[in-house]
Order: structure tokens, then C-alpha cells, then sequence
């Protein structure tokens, strides 16, 4: 083979790759191409295989024949895929077009749980009197879960109180009264009265039913000041009431006895279903008991360093579990608790 022959040979390599470019559809074909005609197993490379039998005179213009073909035939290659992808890329975004006119899906919106609910309510009405928001830690010390609650290691009213106890000192709290506690300590009363509520997750030893549960929900309130008096519990717990379960309830006070209040009080409310008639939810009574309360025992001023003698309060608890049960006509607390959603969407657009 002579060197016109090998020229005519890079020729025809040079008119077939690029029939085969033009009839080229896809860039997997465009690289088929490639590897075909330009690796080392190509025409191009057999062409060279020959040079050996050329003058050797001639062998660097054949060298220079095939680099100039090969660069040629990257070139088309390149501008090959250049344009296929960009065809492809048009072709995606004519698939992928949206119709902006088109309605859109609807998509799921999420409720606030019911206790959440009773929660904001409740926090909202005493955030609107100017009471402060105080959260605690779960796992308490036994010294303010109880002694400065007014409950010594061998009082028997701890005996109304199962509990969680993880060592002998330290315990998952009964109540969240030790964030009461521990506001007391550090807060300056020559500054300012204390007007607090301490929401939060409580624990006790109990058997669950349908009105039981070892965990639930509680808010203490809390205010401390000079010249507080039983009219001022009364008031305020009215003015709750009302704001809860509607203006035309009542409120009733009636005897009772907690460690930590002095005197104690629990809290009944005219019920909202019968209008004080006597129904199921009443029992027949027409009142609904909805929290205790009292005036803050000298006991727990004293423990936290408040001067009992100048200062004086009065406290109250309540459970978003119950509210939540006599607002909406719940029959069984474990149902607060075991995330079903049909149940709860029946609460959706409540807050």
C-alpha cells in the first residue's frame, strides 16, 4: 500500500463517520460512533498498521494525515452530541411542562392536637391578665416535687401521689408545682408581684381506664403579693370559666384540702350542657368540679424564702385532659393518647 492508497483509505473513513453523524439519533449512537471509529481497534489505527511497508521518507505525512483526521472527526463528534443534547433537553422540557392553569392538588393541612388546643386556650386567657408562661424539667428532685411543697418525707398526704421514682431523691415529677417552687426562689418581690402558670407533662402510678392515665397534662397557676385575698381566687377562676366554657357559667367553692394551700378549695363550674338542670355530664348536680385551688400555705412561702408575713397568694391546677374531655364530650381519656387520626379530625378547625 502507497501513500495516495492510505490517503484515499483516510478519506473514505472521513465521508463514512460523518453519513454515520448525520444519521445519528440519540447520543448513545453518537458514542458508538466514537468508540468505533476513533479507539484503538478503529480503521484509522488498521490504516496506520501498514506505514511500515512505506518509504520511511513518507511516513510522517501519513503520521500527519491521520492526526489531522481524527481531530477533524472529534470536532464533528463533539458538535454531534452538542446538538443532540440539546434536542434532548428540549424535548424534557416540552414533557415536563407544567399548565400553570390547571387547578392544583389539594394538599393535607395538619390540626393542632386537642390538648394543644385546650392548652393555647388556656395559656392565651392568662398571658391576657399578665401571668408569665414558666416551663420545668420532667425529672424533679424530691425536694421540690415535694418538701417545699409543703410535703415532709413522712407526711401521709404523700400517699395520695403514686410515683415514678427513678432513685431515692430524684423522681419523674407528680405535678408541676416544683417549677412554682423554683420561680419562687429566684424571683425579686421588691420589684414585682408574681403572676405565673406552669404548663406541662405529669406523671403517676395509675392503672389506665377511661378516666385514668399514668401521664397527663397539668397547669398550675401561681400569684404572690401583698394583700392577695379569696375574692381575688374568685375572680379570676370566674373570669376563666367564662372565657372556657362560655358567659353564662357560674362558679361554686367548695371546701377541700391540699398540703401546699391553706385554706384549700376545689372549683366547680355550673354545667355547660344543661345549664345547671342536672344531666349526665353533671351527674344530676348541675355543677362540674374543674380544678382545686387555695391560698397559698405560709409553709411553701417560707421554704422559698418569701417572707409569709408580708407576702401572701393563692394557687390553682387544672388538667387539659379533663377540660378537654367535658368541652368536647370525650368518654375516654386513652383516646388523647393513641394518635387516631379519625379521632382527631374531628377536632380539626376548633383553635
Amino acid at each position: 500500500m502507497n501513500l495516495e492508497e492510505m490517503k484515499q483509505q483516510f478519506d473514505d473513513i472521513k465521508a463514512q463517520v460523518l453519513v454515520q453523524l448525520e444519521q445519528a439519533q440519540s447520543l448513545k449512537d453518537v458514542e458508538k460512533i466514537r468508540v468505533e471509529q476513533l479507539g484503538k481497534k478503529g480503521p484509522i489505527t488498521g490504516v496506520l498498521r501498514n506505514m511500515k511497508n512505506l518509504d520511511p521518507a513518507e511516513r510522517p505525512k501519513v503520521g500527519a494525515l491521520a492526526n489531522e483526521l481524527r481531530g477533524l472527526l472529534e470536532e464533528k463528534i463533539a458538535e454531534a452530541k452538542t446538538i443532540l443534547e440539546a434536542k434532548a433537553l428540549e424535548e424534557t422540557l416540552m414533557k415536563e411542562t407544567i399548565d400553570v392553569t390547571l387547578p392544583g392538588k389539594p394538599i393535607p393541612v395538619g390540626t393542632s392536637h386537642v390538648l394543644a388546643h385546650v392548652s393555647d386556650q388556656v395559656e392565651d386567657f392568662f398571658v391576657g391578665l399578665g401571668y408569665q408562661v414558666v416551663e420545668g424539667p420532667e425529672v424533679e428532685s424530691d425536694h421540690y416535687n415535694f418538701e417545699m411543697m409543703n410535703l415532709p418525707k413522712d407526711h401521709p398526704a404523700r400517699d395520695m401521689q403514686d410515683t415514678f421514682y427513678i432513685t431515692n431523691e430524684h423522681l419523674l415529677r407528680t405535678q408541676t408545682s416544683p417549677v412554682q417552687a423554683r420561680t419562687m426562689e429566684k424571683h425579686d418581690f421588691s420589684k414585682a408581684p408574681l403572676k405565673m402558670i406552669s404548663p406541662g407533662r405529669v406523671f403517676r402510678r395509675d392503672s389506665d381506664d377511661a378516666t385514668h392515665s399514668h401521664q397527663f397534662y397539668q397547669i398550675e397557676g401561681l400569684v404572690i403579693d401583698k394583700h392577695i385575698t379569696m375574692a381575688d381566687l374568685k375572680g379570676t377562676l370566674a373570669a376563666f370559666a367564662k372565657e372556657l366554657f362560655g358567659p353564662e357559667r357560674e362558679v361554686r367553692l367548695r371546701p377541700s384540702y391540699f398540703p401546699f394551700t391553706e385554706p384549700s378549695l376545689e372549683v366547680d363550674i355550673s354545667c355547660f350542657k344543661c345549664g345547671g338542670k342536672g344531666c349526665s355530664i353533671c351527674k344530676g348536680t348541675g355543677w362540674i368540679e374543674i380544678l382545686g385551688s387555695g391560698m397559698v400555705h405560709p409553709n411553701v412561702l417560707e421554704a422559698a424564702g418569701v417572707d409569709s408575713s408580708v407576702y401572701g397568694g393563692f394557687a390553682f391546677g387544672l388538667g387539659q385532659d379533663r377540660i378537654a374531655m367535658l368541652k368536647y364530650g370525650i368518654e375516654d381519656i386513652r383516646s388523647l393518647y393513641t394518635n387516631d387520626v379519625r379521632f382527631l379530625n374531628q377536632f380539626a378547625g376548633k383553635e
